[in-house]
């Protein structure tokens, strides 16, 4: 079965900067036939900003778009598209995370997950087997991959909506951990499904919709046949996930914290071996 792991947005931003690079170019170019040169913010609002003109983030939309769509598996390009035409959706969870206690105050400490701000040894001496902490370690641990990987936000013009970005991104191996879904691509694409019924943020939908034309027969019978209806069940019924201090619940029973959230695992899958090919159409009769 396919691994997905290579897939997320973990990668260096080498295709963004490329795009970047290529739109300041065109840009440039457009305006000195113009005779004139666009004024654009340069002022960095946070660590990690990329301050782009209202050009800069079309060009680098369009080229995003482009490249997510020839493969929506792509990471770093949906990560991008992420990026720059996501505010609405990131208002909106940002409005949600005011809504609840826990929420204002992830807010107003902004906690970050890496492996300076988490002590990584200690919770392997303490979190017993069934806690939160030692799925969440076991699941880092089998992929092969430590929180300090995630891509930092570049393009997000408000601070505030760029740590929210952030603090998705960085709690995505959390959602692996209580959902139980591993890194297959049709397990990968089922969590995109989750995750886009939950926050309605656009990349999640393109990889939820496009995704599976990459798929065989059988893994997207798995994929809709199982994980989808799943997907739409539990991530509209969940508790808000933004609003939670996970690092608050490393010692927590898994069991007890999923039912904390409201968060009940997908069923199985139908083995590979179990599903049957479709019944040949009338013409081929």
């Amino acid at each position: 079965m396919s691994r997905f792991i290579n897939k997320l947005p973990r990668l260096s931003f080498t295709k963004s900067s490329r795009l970047l690079i290529f739109s300041r170019r065109s840009i440039a170019t457009l305006n000195d036939r113009k005779g004139h040169v666009e004024t654009k913010q340069t002022d960095q609002n946070y660590e990690n900003h990329i301050p782009i003109s209202g050009i800069e983030r079309s060009v680098l939309t369009v080229g995003a778009a482009v490249a997510a769509l020839s493969d929506p598996l792509r990471g770093d390009m949906v990560a991008t598209l992420g990026e720059t035409t996501g505010s609405l959706f990131l208002t909106r969870m940002r409005d949600s995370m005011l809504s609840t206690t826990t929420g204002r105050q992830i807010l107003k400490e902004r906690p970050t997950i890496n492996t300076t701000t988490i002590d990584f040894d200690r919770l392997r001496q303490e979190c017993q087997p069934g806690t939160f902490g030692h799925a969440y370690l076991s699941f880092l641990d089998d992929q092969g991959v430590t929180p300090d990987t995630r891509l930092p936000v570049h393009f997000v013009e408000d601070e505030e909506l760029a740590y929210v970005m952030q603090r998705y991104r960085e709690i995505h191996d959390f959602f692996h951990t209580l959902t139980g879904l591993g890194v297959t691509v049709e397990e990968e694409l089922a969590l995109k499904w989750f995750e886009w019924t939950h926050t309605g943020l656009p990349m999640t939908m393109l990889s939820s919709l496009f995704g599976p034309i990459r798929l065989s027969w059988s893994e997207r019978y798995r994929l809709y046949g199982t994980y989808v209806p799943w997907a739409l069940q539990c991530g509209a019924s969940c508790a808000p996930l933004m609003s939670v201090f996970y690092e608050r619940h490393f010692y927590t029973p898994l069991d007890v914290f999923r039912q904390e959230l409201g968060i009940i695992p997908p069923p199985p899958f139908p083995s590979s071996a179990t599903v049957t090919a479709p019944p040949p159409s009338s013409s081929q009769a």
